[in-house]
């Protein structure tokens, strides 16, 4: 939903960026632009001098005005390190007993949970990722199956071992996750 949510979003700016930058262009140009278009040539400025003189004897305005972009910035600005953010948990914290926790490596974790995922039977190869917190994270599991293999027996033993096995090992209340199956790609056998 978030990604939904969040592509949608980077397409309408992207839509009202080129829109208006087209728009400016088109004016910078001379060609016609609608009526209501704030710019009709080149040597036009987005405020001319009677509004913003118009708004001049008004001491809120300036400071609301300046008050509002700064906040636009701050939010585009969070929007893009949420970008750049890391898609995999670095640590997983770890209750030692003791108050204090320990922190467990996340690759350390994603490395014994698919070696583990990798040794059960019917599954040829598997990649896991953590996500989420690093007090609640979540797996992202995808299993390669050999030819043969039970999908249902291969996730029924994925959660009833390697899964609990590595949420146990963690001392995690739960490790939710996410399995995703396919099947390795083969010939045909031939019956006789």
């Amino acid at each position: 939903m978030l990604r939904t949510v969040n592509r949608v979003l980077i397409g309408l700016v992207g839509l009202v960026l080129v829109a208006a930058g087209g728009a400016v262009l088109a004016a910078g140009a001379g060609l016609s632009v609608p009526s209501w278009w704030p710019w009709e040539g080149a040597d036009d400025a987005l405020l001319d001098r009677a509004r913003r003189e118009r708004w001049h004897h008004h001491g809120w305005w300036w400071p609301t005005v300046i008050a509002a972009l700064a906040v636009l910035v701050l939010l585009t600005l969070w929007w893009l390190l949420a970008q750049l953010r890391r898609a995999r948990l670095a640590e997983v914290l770890v209750d030692s007993g003791d108050g204090q926790g320990a922190l467990l490596r996340g690759r350390a974790l994603e490395a014994v949970l698919a070696g583990e995922a990798e040794a059960l039977p019917g599954v040829a190869r598997a990649q896991v990722a953590l996500h989420g917190r690093r007090t609640t994270p979540e797996a992202r599991v995808a299993l390669l199956l050999e030819p043969h293999a039970s999908p249902a027996e291969a996730l029924s033993r994925l959660t009833s071992e390697a899964l609990a096995h590595a949420r146990d090992s963690a001392g995690l209340a739960a490790l939710p996750a996410e399995a995703r199956l396919r099947g390795v790609k083969h010939r045909a056998q031939r019956v006789n």
